[in-house]
């Protein structure tokens, strides 16, 4: 099994370890496109004109001091990406406090998108850095749609012959859309909220809590050291480990969709 994740805004001040080495990630084959990505990012945060660069990467003049980071990423400590993100969703898969069984499971499963790597293992060193999915950046241009031509064979590949489950948010879901046999092995998900509204059963999408509730989900399937070889199979572990989940009906060759219902949030 596959899991893919969206990155998260928040992350750690600081790596703890060596630089930044480039060659060392895992999905070796999008090394010239980070390189590119890196490249193009580091001489635009340390070029003269920073509103330029805040109005490419989304910044507010407060926030001047991400452009100083990322002016100096070849040079910055690193740290492995599962605890470089500490965002809502990171915070409830508690991935420092997995057991051993649990952890193992983790770096050989879990996929992190990223605007600025394409993804990356739990265990990928990598620095803190400020680069959504959302920016363009000179010479490359929109990241979601450079990662879209970049990432194709490799995110294959990594997808193996289990079911890939897809928690990405849309933005991330972006750059890397499933074909073909992948696609019918992919279950995306989305987090629902049911209470009652005058007296009235009513469900809506939730942003914040939809992130807690993946991180949980993720964290319930690792301890569970489930396995599942198909996607029917991983919705039947997500029914044993007592989640309430709908299955929408979905066209052939298209990932299948399910709804994770929560009462509670």
């Amino acid at each position: 099994m596959l899991i893919l994740l969206p990155p998260s805004e928040g992350k750690a001040e600081a790596g703890t370890g060596r630089r930044l080495d480039l060659t060392r990630l895992s999905l070796p084959e999008l090394a010239p496109a980070r390189e590119q990505v890196l490249t193009a990012l580091v001489a635009l945060c340390a070029g003269p004109d920073d509103m330029a660069a805040r109005a490419a990467l989304g910044l507010s003049e407060g926030q001047r001091a991400e452009l100083r980071r990322n002016a100096r990423l070849r040079q910055a400590a690193t740290a492995p990406a599962g605890r470089i993100y500490t965002g809502v969703l990171y915070e409830a898969l508690d991935l420092a406090t997995l057991p051993p069984a649990a952890e193992r499971l983790a770096r050989r499963s879990v996929l992190i998108s990223s605007g600025l790597w394409g993804a990356v293992r739990l265990t990928d060193r990598i620095p803190p850095y400020r680069c959504p999915v959302g920016a363009k950046l000179p010479g490359v241009g929109a990241l979601s749609a450079y990662w879209r031509t970049a990432l194709g064979p490799a995110m294959a590949t990594a997808a193996g012959s289990g079911p890939v489950l897809d928690l990405r948010s849309g933005a991330y879901a972006a750059t890397w859309a499933p074909r073909g046999a992948v696609a019918e092995r992919t279950l995306t998900v989305r987090v629902l909220h049911e209470r009652e509204v005058d007296g009235v059963p009513t469900r809506s999408v939730v942003s914040h809590f939809n992130k807690a509730t993946k991180g949980r989900l993720v964290r319930d399937l690792l301890t569970a050291d489930a396995r599942p070889r198909t996607v029917t199979a991983l919705i039947g572990a997500l029914r044993d480990l007592k989640y309430t989940v709908e299955e929408q009906p979905t066209a052939a060759g298209r990932p299948r969709q399910l709804d994770v219902v929560v009462t509670e949030l």
